[in-house]
């Protein structure tokens, strides 16, 4: 009434008496109007605030009291949660601000995804651990794994994450949480006492997966094992240890085999390659039925034969012919204990089914004791096996002559020839050679004692007993012997040359040559032995053969004759062949000049020149040049001149006249020029004198080029003659020379130069001046000159003091000539120390 009214509401004495009775009678929401009425908001917020009205409250705050919205929101929240209001007091406690509250209230109205939002816009992390563990237990509880484990995380509860992945079955992530945050030990000891709980509930996987996880395969196939489960077993031996597979399967079939589960064993023992074992297995518990099975499916037909055999040799009797029998084995059966020795068991089976056999089995069991040395059994046994012959080659091969000759005799005639000859195969090679004779013709065998001598290479032997017990085969085995003699060159020479001088007897002459023609150093050592064997095959050959094929002969001998040496008689054979030619070439190549020189004069005197030219080559070659001299004085003095030996070379030309001694002076001289280092001045002058020859044959100078010959006194117009006088072989010397040193790059074609920048010889100098030329060099006179008294002649003193020395180190009537000529021609020299007295 009072709020409608205007004239009420402004009385204010009326209002303070009407709320406070409002109050009294805790009617707060009506007293907050009536003071919001009246604009008292102080006042009406305090009675909203008292009544819980706070959304009239905040509707106020808003409008008259801003700051304190926060406040009111908060209050709210905590009056909704009093009242259990839970839902509602989060989004007033979101507006307040406090998001720990509306976390709170979110987690006890179990408004999970809306505390999820709200836990994320936290900034304050240490005073979320709490709620990160309840909603990590509710979000275990609903199978959220993933964000359970975020929450355990946040609130460091890494246990409670990994043991919420144990008991889950997630072993992968359990492992991985742990691994991250615990020790190595610590991790491995966690899921190896899990993973023992799990085997002892029967969940092997799991366990096998923990005991992976920590790196321990071991211990997952130790437990595989100790519940027999061995597939599983060899799984993880196979992917952890390959290397010990095959000694796994071993292990487990041998245990297996103890327990007397045979085809688990057996099982093992193939996997592991071991079947062998399995067979052995089978075997030892009489299972003859699974030994064969086994045997014939992994070791092949041969290998099931065998079990069969062992088999059969267990039952014995019909029983073992009956088996065998079954498996279509018997004779093959037999045949396999002959192999083994189990002659006894072979002949049980033979005796039983197969009697036809029995002497093949007697046979084999004789060898057998042959080869254990047990003679006599075995002697017995090849009688009853109808092989006599064999006992007597038995006891032939054991050298026992007696033994042999008396089973030959009882048993086999027909071998006491085969005794004889073993005996004599003994004497043989024992060198008894009478004994071997004697015994094989008492075997009427004398065949084989020819091929025992014919191979062991004794030809003399063989073909004497061949000539007295079979000479029917005397030719053949002559013309066998001849080929290998062709064959073999260095077989048994001392009989090649007994069996030459007795087809040289017998008259085969073409056999002899032949012979003695094979003998060789290698098989005959004497060479006076040698040479007369081929001196023989010569001679026969001249005296017997028709005359083509005895100088062949001749030939060869001669030929193997001058090899080794023997040339004298190399020349007899050629003389008796009219060979004189070869004759004389053998005696050249002995070096035996004077029978060479005998030969020529008295058999043919048109080889003598031809000897002569060849004893002068060879001194020549042999450097003998005193010896040359006496019979080609001129090739003994090149000679000295190509050694360089100029001092013999002029003396031995003096000896023999002045035209000789000339030119060897010429040559002299020349090899003194070569040694001066002119070789630029000789390029120049060769060119030039080539240039003239081509200038010369054209009848042309024109062509001429003279550059290398300006600011000398060389002239450049000169008349040509008709024709070159040079020989020809000197021009071709000249060219080839220029042509060579061409090639050298320390040659130039310049010529050499004096201080005055001329060259040395020329006498004109640059500046036109003319110099006296040395009366001794040609060369010009510069200074250091020697005066002469007539016509102004000159000379270099160098030169000239040269000259004098020589004539005192060297006097001669030559020397003295010189002087006395310069003296008649240049006068006495100025200077008072030189005479020519």
């Amino acid at each position: 009434l009072a709020l409608s009214s205007e004239d009420l509401v402004n009385d204010m004495e009326l209002i303070q008496r009407i709320a406070g009775g409002l109050l009294k009678g805790e009617f707060y929401e009506k007293a907050g109007d009536l003071y919001e009425r009246v604009n008292d908001e102080q006042k009406a917020m305090e009675c909203y605030s008292r009544g819980k009205a706070f959304g009239r409250a905040v509707e106020l705050a808003r409008l008259a009291f801003p700051s304190e919205v926060v406040t009111l929101e908060e209050q709210w929240g905590d009056h909704l949660m009093s009242i259990k209001q839970l839902d509602a007091a989060i989004n007033h406690y979101i507006e307040a601000g406090n998001t720990v509250k509306a976390l709170d209230a979110a987690i006890a109205s179990r408004q999970w995804r809306r505390a999820v939002q709200i836990i994320q816009v936290i900034d304050n992390p240490s005073a979320l651990g709490k709620y990160y563990g309840k909603l990590a237990e509710h979000f275990t509880s609903i199978g959220d794994l993933q964000t359970a484990e975020k929450f355990y995380l946040d609130a460091g509860l890494h246990m409670d994450a990994i043991e919420m992945y144990n008991k889950a079955g997630q072993w992968e992530q359990a492992h991985r949480l742990a691994s991250k945050y615990l020790r190595s030990d610590e991790v491995a000891e966690m899921y190896i006492t899990q993973a023992q709980n799990l085997e002892l509930q029967g969940k092997w996987r799991d366990a096998e997966r923990l005991y992976i996880a920590v790196a321990e395969p071991d211990l997952a196939i130790t437990m595989y094992k100790n519940h027999h489960q061995f597939d599983q077993m060899m799984r993880l031996v196979s992917q952890y240890h390959p290397d010990l597979v095959a000694t796994t399967h071993v292990h487990l079939a041998k245990e297996l085999e103890n327990e007397g589960t045979y085809q688990q064993a057996e099982n093992h023992y193939v996997q592991a390659q071991e079947w062998k074992t399995a067979v052995s297995m089978y075997r030892n518990a009489e299972l003859w039925e699974d030994a064969y099975r086994v045997a014939k499916n992994h070791g092949g037909p041969h290998a099931g034969k065998q079990v069969a055999f062992l088999w059969a040799k267990s039952l014995g009797g019909d029983s073992a012919v009956k088996l065998l029998n079954k498996f279509g084995l018997l004779e093959q059966c037999i045949d396999y204990a002959c192999e083994v020795a189990l002659f006894d068991f072979a002949f049980d089976l033979a005796k039983t089914a197969i009697k036809g056999k029995l002497p093949e089995i007697h046979y084999k069991h004789a060898m057998s004791l042959e080869d254990d040395g047990k003679f006599q059994e075995a002697e017995g046994e090849f009688i009853k096996a109808g092989k006599p012959k064999e006992a007597v080659l038995m006891y032939v091969h054991n050298q026992d002559w007696e033994s042999a000759q008396r089973v030959a005799e009882s048993h086999d005639p027909d071998s006491v020839g085969d005794v004889l000859v073993g005996q004599a195969k003994v004497a043989f090679t024992a060198r008894d050679f009478p004994r071997f004779e004697s015994l094989l013709l008492r075997a009427q065998r004398p065949e084989i004692a020819i091929k025992l001598y014919r191979d062991g290479g004794m030809w003399t032997e063989a073909l004497r007993l061949c000539k007295e017990y079979l000479p029917h085969r005397l030719q053949q085995l002559q013309d066998e012997y001849d080929r290998e003699v062709m064959t073999q060159p260095g077989r048994d020479g001392n009989s090649l040359l007994i069996q030459a001088r007795d087809w040289e007897e017998s008259g085969d002459y073409p056999r002899a040559i032949e012979c003695y023609l094979k003998v060789t150093t290698g098989s005959v050592s004497d060479p006076m032995q040698l040479e007369k064997a081929w001196s023989s095959a010569g001679n026969l050959a001249l005296k017997f053969l028709d005359q083509d094929k005895a100088m062949e002969v001749v030939r060869r001998a001669a030929g193997n004759l001058m090899q080794h040496s023997r040339f004298s008689a190399a020349a007899q054979l050629f003389l008796g062949a009219d060979m004189v030619r070869e004759a004389i070439d053998a005696l050249i190549a002995g070096e035996e000049w004077g029978k060479a020189k005998k030969v020529a004069k008295e058999l043919d005197p048109r080889f003598e020149p031809y000897v002569d030219s060849k004893y002068k080559d060879f001194l020549k070659n042999a450097g003998n040049t005193e010896q040359l001299a006496s019979v080609d004085l001129i090739s003994a003095l090149d000679m000295y001149a190509e050694r360089g030996d100029w001092r013999k070379c002029i003396e031995t030309a003096e000896q023999n006249g002045q035209q000789v001694l000339q030119k060897y002076l010429a040559l002299y001289a020349t090899h003194l020029v070569r040694g001066m280092g002119w070789e630029n001045m000789a390029f120049v002058f060769f060119n030039h004198f080539l240039d003239l020859c081509g200038a010369i044959e054209d009848g042309n100078a024109d062509a001429l080029d003279h550059s290398d010959f300006i600011d000398t006194d060389i002239p450049f117009e000169i008349p040509l003659p008709e024709r070159v006088s040079i020989p020809a072989e000197k021009q071709e010397e000249a060219k080839e020379w220029v042509l060579a040193v061409s090639i050298d790059q320390k040659v130039e074609q310049i010529l050499p130069m004096d201080e005055r920048s001329a060259y040395e010889a020329s006498l004109r100098s640059p500046d036109g001046q003319i110099l006296q030329p040395c009366i001794i060099s040609g060369y010009p006179v510069l200074r250091n000159k020697i005066s002469f008294k007539k016509d102004n002649r000159v000379a270099n003193k160098e030169e000239w003091n040269r000259l004098m020395m020589e004539s005192k180190m060297s006097p001669s009537s030559e020397m003295s000539d010189l002087l006395a000529f310069i003296a008649k021609w240049a006068g006495e020299s100025a200077g008072p120390s030189y005479s020519f007295k």
